[in-house]
């Protein structure tokens, strides 16, 4: 009987195929190619996108630790004996430097901003699919309970909520759903109303398709222009809301970063140092309006289609 040998099973070659990286890569080049068409949008881009990378690079770019105390009311330019490092922007009332600050509370404001807005997109997307598109007592119910809560004012709003629950970083989300939904609700609402009627709707009632599969797959991505629009709006809305919980004294417990309860913290003293407040509402101010320019360019962008 002849000897059979038998080679040893050949380990499989793990292949690494970066496809998520590059689609993702093309999909942002091509986002910035079609965004370069107006200038407005374009600028709106660079403006957030510098807050990003200072968000994201904040501990190498901060040049004293947020939280630490060095030289009370030192003005913009002053240079640390020990360290040698210069306060760019000052210091406040309790010696932290005011740059340091700034840079590490973008990761507040970037974190807490975009999280609540998608919260309160996925609450709002979901009422208001099912409002429009399944009529009846639903979108009765669902369209009292929106025009009840839009009826009180929203910052009135964001106070009793945050008031009533506790000022921390979830409570702001939950507010901000709370608030915003129903707006969001009753925009997609109207959208659907509209795409509903489509032959492409149609034909997937033909097809046996499901609610839900109807809503999300057919409706849903045909209303996608306008929501990107008012995202981009409600973007700096929200953080206008957190700016401001956060100098009544409502957002994030200190002392981590907030750029609202740095100028609230500061406030009482920005007369004979007003670097300690000015300098956090120009960062609020900034990102505002980076979010707003990039709102009115793809608008720009979505009327030229």
């Amino acid at each position: 009987m002849a000897n059979q040998t038998v080679d040893p099973p050949q380990s499989q070659t793990v292949i690494e195929r970066p496809w998520l990286v590059v689609d993702v890569t093309r999909t942002l080049v091509r986002g910035i190619v079609i965004l370069s068409e107006s200038p407005v949008g374009l600028a709106g881009f660079l403006i957030v996108s510098f807050w990003v990378v200072v968000a994201v690079f904040a501990p190498l770019l901060a040049p004293f630790p947020p939280n630490t105390p060095y030289m009370p009311f030192a003005t913009p330019g002053t240079v640390h004996a020990a360290t040698g490092s210069t306060f760019w922007l000052g210091a406040d009332h309790l010696g932290r430097d005011i740059l340091s600050r700034i840079i590490w509370g973008t990761r507040t404001v970037l974190f807490y901003a975009p999280l609540a807005t998608v919260s309160a997109y996925v609450v709002g997307i979901l009422l208001g699919l099912m409002a429009g598109y399944k009529r009846g007592w639903v979108d009765d119910l669902l369209s009292r309970l929106s025009d009840i809560i839009l009826s009180f004012p929203i910052l009135v709003l964001y106070v009793v909520i945050i008031t009533t629950i506790g000022a921390s970083g979830i409570n702001i989300i939950i507010a901000v759903v709370f608030a915003s939904a129903p707006g969001i609700m009753r925009i997609v609402r109207g959208l659907t109303l509209d795409l509903r009627n489509r032959e492409y709707v149609a034909a997937a009632q033909t097809r046996g398709e499901s609610s839900w599969y109807i809503m999300l797959i057919e409706i849903l991505p045909n209303a996608r222009g306008p929501l990107i629009v008012d995202a981009c709006l409600r973007l700096g809305y929200v953080t206008i809301t957190i700016g401001v919980l956060g100098f009544l004294g409502l957002g994030l417990p200190p002392p981590d970063p907030d750029w609202g309860g740095m100028v609230n913290e500061t406030r009482s003293m920005a007369m004979f140092a007003p670097h300690m407040t000015v300098f956090p509402c120009i960062a609020i101010s900034s990102l505002v309006l980076g979010f707003n320019l990039l709102a009115d360019g793809v608008r720009e962008v979505s009327l030229k289609d």
